[in-house]
């Protein structure tokens, strides 16, 4: 597979949400507690709210893609400061964590890759995400639930022989 990572929202967006209790949307962030029989999936440290902590629920930009295949997206981040994930060539727990996930591979121009879509559980997302980020048209991945379309992870290549591995479209 390509050298790649998966992107976290910034760090300046999470703290955004925490501090001012508001999303991308003006909406008021809720208050959701972890639980055991849930998963939720902070954007920020890429690693699921343990039962009991206590997680931000809003509404997302994302950055791309733009034009038609642009839309929000509902988040989670943990309430309380956790750690950017800045892990290379490991797919993010909460997609592996996610029983269904689609992956969607985009162009340049923000155009969708329709035959490189895929749904598949979490835990068999590797050949999916292998598949899309092999073929020379993907210019970033977008993975996201299944069910109810919430984005999980931004996944790019890894810049080849580059000392900057985190250029690239990323998350604003």
């Amino acid at each position: 597979m390509a050298a790649f990572h998966c992107i976290a929202i910034k760090t300046e967006i999470a703290d955004r949400f925490r501090r001012t209790g508001q999303d991308d949307n003006g909406n008021r962030i809720k208050l959701i507690m972890a639980t055991a029989s849930g998963t939720f999936p902070c954007r920020h440290c890429l690693r699921l709210g343990k039962p009991g902590e206590t997680m931000l629920l809003g509404s997302y930009n994302l950055p791309r893609p733009s034009g038609i295949y642009w839309t929000p997206s509902p988040i989670f981040v943990h309430q309380t400061a956790c750690t950017r994930a800045e892990a290379e060539n490991e797919v993010a727990p909460i997609v592996r964590a996610n029983p269904l996930v689609s992956v969607r591979a985009y162009d340049e121009e923000d155009q969708c890759l329709y035959d490189l879509g895929q749904v598949c559980a979490g835990h068999d997302v590797d050949d999916p995400l292998e598949r899309a980020l092999g073929d020379p048209r993907t210019a970033f991945v977008n993975i996201h639930t299944a069910r109810p379309g919430c984005l999980l992870a931004l996944v790019e290549r890894l810049p080849i022989n580059s000392i900057d591995a985190t250029a690239g479209v990323g998350f604003p």
